[in-house]
């Protein structure tokens, strides 16, 4: 074999390796609303998505007939991600995290997945670094989005930290822009003040309607929700209590 090809062997074997989760460990805790050096488009239709999603994309354009339609805020460790995959494999779904190292992970993480599956598998994931609270609509057309998730985020305990929430009557007109009529909007803590605070703010905002826990049963996102996240596997293993409510978008009723 040659040395070119050896040394292509050996890298796609690495690329393949799944990384440690103990390289990439990064405070839970982070300011959104400090300088983050993150770059964004000015636009959606500026935003080049080839990058994150190879596969639906040709070597020379940028165009694609698919558009990012789940988003999961706050993605963490990738968990919820990776469980999505095969459950939407027509779509394409984007994670998002503010941490470098924990974004770095999962990259890594994908990037393992797709080298161990030949058949396209993992292929419709992705992720981002990326700001939440300030940046959707550059990236997001309206209505673009069916799936919005957002699960076990920082509670921000302290009252005066309550404005840090990603669950807010501003931050849910923002969600509401960006979901389509019928788009599903995916809240779970282990946090029951912070439960209440998202269920409260949902149930009064007037282009969200809450789904009532019994028509769930049939919804594969529950399950991965409280037992494929990372955090919802470590709340299992503390024996603690996991809360969630799921809304769904409406028509605006003053149309």
């Amino acid at each position: 074999m040659e040395d070119s090809e050896q040394i292509e062997t050996m890298q796609s074997e690495e690329i393949a390796k799944l990384p440690r989760k103990r390289f990439f460990r990064q405070r839970a805790h982070a300011n959104p609303f400090s300088d983050h050096d993150l770059i964004y488009p000015l636009k959606p239709s500026e935003m080049d998505w080839s990058p994150f999603y190879p596969k639906y994309f040709s070597s020379d354009s940028k165009e694609s007939t698919k558009k990012v339609e789940i988003i999961d805020v706050g993605c963490g460790y990738g968990g919820l991600l990776v469980a999505l995959a095969p459950l939407f494999p027509d779509q394409l779904i984007l994670g998002m995290e503010i941490r470098t190292k924990v974004e770095d992970y999962v990259k890594k993480r994908i990037d393992a997945l797709r080298a161990q599956n030949k058949n396209d598998l993992y292929q419709n994931i992705s992720v981002m670094r990326m700001n939440a609270m300030k940046f959707l609509p550059n990236f997001f057309e309206p209505g673009q989005l069916s799936k919005m998730f957002f699960l076990f985020p920082d509670p921000h305990f302290k009252r005066k930290k309550h404005k840090n929430r990603i669950i807010s009557p501003n931050l849910l007109s923002e969600y509401a822009y960006l979901l389509k009529v019928g788009g599903i909007l995916y809240t779970a803590t282990d946090v029951k003040e912070l439960h209440e605070w998202m269920v409260e703010k949902c149930d009064a905002h007037p282009l969200f309607e809450r789904i009532p826990d019994e028509e769930l049963s049939n919804d594969p996102c529950i399950r991965c929700i409280l037992n494929e996240t990372e955090e919802g596997k470590k709340v299992a293993r503390n024996k603690g209590d996991k809360y969630f409510a799921v809304y769904r978008r409406i028509e605006d009723p003053d149309e």
